[in-house]
């Protein structure tokens, strides 16, 4: 089935991507058309818009604040007869009536440069800076740090990590290699193990491998080895009290959500403690 989606945000329209993509999520076999409309903010600017939309019928999904431009977005639908969704209504009404307060209707006002603006970008040049071992001098600056084998997605766990706010160091660990003693003396960092299916793990090297226009058939991509490198990286995970993760069927931002809650589960540990 062919279904038309026209997302119209005042800002940058990543909140509404991320909605849209969540809700789609739970549909197979949807031959989806996305139409992107970000930084709707003026009546002109919507009127372009509505003339696609009329000749691309389908759902519409909205964050928009402005009160003028809503109703004629709403009515021209209405008239259109397509279904308009403001997703984001039912959480601003709930909190209005909690907090006694209106919302504020100002466009894009999540992406203040404020002081968590700021700390996010620094996470991120941090853990840039720390991807694959590098800058062992540092590793007790990290809020987490990352161990596991070659493909074990521990660098895009970090990206994900770092647009959290999460300085985040990610080290390999390799058997004829072993890590620097830094990483088995740290005190601030929470340290965590990826760990995955040596099936799962033999997949990934060889389509990187094919990839890169390389021999696929090598030790890197061997069953045996790659089963022993992963059992070498949990023993130092086991007997370093190390928590583990296993990655084989979690996405990144299952992995990563893992993770942050052990870091929550960690910062109550040590208030009771304290």
């Amino acid at each position: 089935m062919r279904l038309h989606l026209h997302l119209l945000s005042d800002s940058t329209g990543e909140t509404l991507e991320n909605i849209a993509k969540a809700a789609l999520a739970q549909y197979d076999d949807v031959d989806m058309q996305r139409h992107f409309w970000p930084m709707v903010r003026s009546e002109a600017h919507l009127e372009r818009i509505l003339a696609e939309i009329s000749q691309n019928p389908g759902l519409v999904l909205y964050t928009l604040v402005n009160p003028e431009i809503r109703r004629t977005l709403e009515s021209r639908c209405r008239a259109m007869g397509l279904p308009a969704v403001a997703p984001l209504d039912p959480v601003n009404h709930a909190l209005s009536s909690l907090l006694g307060q209106e919302a504020k209707a100002r466009p894009g006002r999540q992406h203040t440069l404020d002081a968590a603006y700021f700390a996010r970008v620094d996470a991120i040049q941090f853990t840039i800076a720390h991807d694959d071992g590098i800058g062992a001098e540092d590793w007790e600056d990290s809020d987490i740090v990352l161990a596991g084998v070659s493909r074990s997605s521990k660098t895009p766990t970090s990206i994900y990590l770092a647009n959290r706010g999460y300085k985040t160091s990610n080290i390999p660990i390799v058997v004829e290699s072993p890590p620097p003693p830094e990483l088995f003396t740290l005190k601030h960092p929470l340290v965590v193990g990826l760990t995955t299916s040596a099936d799962r793990l033999v997949q990934i090297r060889r389509n990187r491998l094919l990839s890169l226009n390389q021999q696929p058939e090598t030790a890197y991509v061997d069953q045996e080895s790659v089963a022993r490198e992963i059992a070498f990286a949990r023993r130092m995970f086991a007997d370093n009290g190390w928590p583990v993760i296993d990655v084989t069927r979690r996405s990144i931002e299952e992995t990563a959500a893992a993770i942050i809650q052990l870091c929550n589960e960690r910062t109550l540990s040590k208030g009771r403690d304290e």
